[in-house]
């Protein structure tokens, strides 16, 4: 195992600080930096390409003994504890990192079920929230979450710990384009004939409980602050909304909140 020292914020100390921090640099070199034992494990069981592990030799548990061991490297590297901290996101700062190849961008790869549901999340701006929404995708089954517009960066260290492991579960596409997008939509209609888009809005259209969730769908979410956008909507079959309480302050969920009760109103259809 070719293993390099690092003992001061040097040259590929930057590089590591600037996939943390730099979303340009991130998409340059093609990688991103994880730390976390439950995304770790994940992104290996998954069989994400873990290119680099950086790690303090002195500070190693068996655990993360095993994984430098048992998952082939290009390269490894040596920090001083010091330099770890430094690099971490965690108070207490994170025994093993590690530097991981992204995903290509494909619709078509993302394996569907017989019954699929996709989720497309349009234009998420904030990263706790889109972490969020990865996990619950992951939690209610969905066969993928894609994500539009200009938003918040995937590979985002926050975006990847707030999912909770589930980022390397889920596969999660960015579409750049409404062409390609409408064009995939078609396909899934022509392939399932009872496919369905539905939106979703926080003005009162039909409640979710009363539309058929039954079938092969895609739900689209809207924006934190602007919604669903006004093209989004003019594609979907139905759009429906939340029923709240009218003696309720709040006029709406928080969107990864919303996500999570439609989701699983799907969920309860498929079921009962």
């Amino acid at each position: 195992m070719n293993e390099i020292n690092i003992y001061s914020k040097n040259a590929a100390f930057q590089k590591f600080e600037v996939l943390k921090t730099n979303r340009n640099k991130r998409y340059r070199y093609n990688e991103f930096l994880v730390e976390g034992v439950r995304s770790l494990k994940e992104a290996a069981a998954k069989g994400w390409r873990i290119k680099s592990f950086l790690y303090d030799k002195n500070n190693l548990s068996d655990w993360a003994k095993g994984m430098i061991r048992d998952i082939g490297t290009d390269v490894n590297y040596c920090l001083t504890a010091s330099l770890m901290y430094d690099l971490s996101g965690k108070n207490d700062g994170s025994e093993l990192m590690a530097v991981i190849e992204m995903r290509e961008d494909t619709l078509e790869k993302a394996g569907l079920s017989e019954n699929p549901l996709i989720v497309l999340f349009d234009r998420p701006s904030n990263k706790g929230n889109l972490g969020t929404m990865i996990r619950s995708c992951d939690a209610f089954g969905a066969d993928m979450l894609i994500l539009t517009g200009h938003a918040v960066d995937l590979y985002e260290p926050d975006v990847v710990v707030s999912s909770m492991g589930s980022f390397f579960s889920l596969p999660a596409v960015r579409v750049a384009d409404n062409k390609t997008l409408y064009d995939y939509i078609d396909g899934l209609k022509e392939k399932y004939p009872p496919f369905k888009v539905i939106g979703t809005t926080a003005r009162r259209e039909t409640p979710v409980y009363n539309v058929p969730l039954t079938g092969p769908l895609m739900l689209m979410i809207g924006n934190e602050t602007m919604g669903l956008s006004a093209e989004f909507k003019e594609k979907c079959d139905i759009l429906c909304t939340i029923p709240m309480s009218e003696k309720s302050y709040a006029s709406s969920f928080n969107v990864s909140c919303a996500a999570s009760v439609l989701m699983y109103e799907v969920t309860r259809q498929r079921i009962c």
